[in-house]
């Protein structure tokens, strides 16, 4: 029972690396703290890998993080996308994608 077995990768399946989600685990945290966010969903897939945050579970997701590896020399293989589908930011790293969404944060704490 003290065996940790991996699941296998599936050939092709984009996924994030452990620093990626617990960067992205952290804001959701915080935005959950700050009582603005209650659920999430990830989506594994082909062509790239999602990260949904909603206000409820019955709506939809607020901001999506998407990280397709296909874009990493074009536009830069992250990209914020907010509820009715719009790009909110894009680019090369992590960081400056998800600094709209620590903006929001920022306001909301000092409310």
């Amino acid at each position: 029972m003290n065996n940790v077995v991996p699941l296998p990768a599936r050939a092709g399946q984009v996924g994030f690396d452990r620093v990626e989600l617990g960067r992205i685990l952290d804001l959701y945290g915080r935005m959950v703290a700050a009582g603005h966010w209650r659920d999430y969903a990830i989506d594994l897939g082909r062509d790239a890998a999602v990260f949904s945050a909603f206000r409820r579970a019955s709506e939809r997701p607020e901001f999506r993080i998407e990280k397709r590896p296909a874009l990493r020399h074009r536009q830069g293989m992250w990209a914020l996308i907010g509820e009715a589908g719009q790009v909110a930011k894009r680019g090369q790293e992590l960081g400056p994608v998800l600094a709209p969404v620590e903006r929001r944060l920022m306001k909301l704490v000092e409310d």
